[in-house]
């Protein structure tokens, strides 16, 4: 699904306009985004959490080279779905086998 097609489904379900829908769609992805930037977790009860974790600093190889690389400490972004949330998948992928 991408996102022309969530915004359809926003538009079918509620009746606002395709441009309303797509710029609410929009701005709530900038605001996931710069929330994370800060370093704020943003957290949707039912549905999951989209939070930050920090990875420590590693020794990688380049395989073509030969050679060590040191890969520095970094924050990645990690959506983590809520108990509901993946249940309702499970259920949902055991109903269409």
């Amino acid at each position: 699904m991408t996102k022309a097609d969530i915004v359809a489904k926003i538009t079918s379900r509620t009746g606002v306009s395709k441009e309303d829908a797509e710029s609410v769609l929009e701005s709530f992805f900038v605001t996931i985004k710069d929330s994370l930037a800060k370093g704020e977790n943003v957290y949707f009860r039912g549905f999951g959490s989209f939070i930050t974790k920090q990875r420590a600093e590693k020794t990688a190889r380049n395989i073509s080279k030969n050679t060590a690389v040191i890969v520095p400490a970094h924050i990645i972004p990690h959506f983590k779905p809520s108990d509901e949330f993946v249940s309702q998948v499970k259920e949902g992928q055991l109903q269409s086998a």
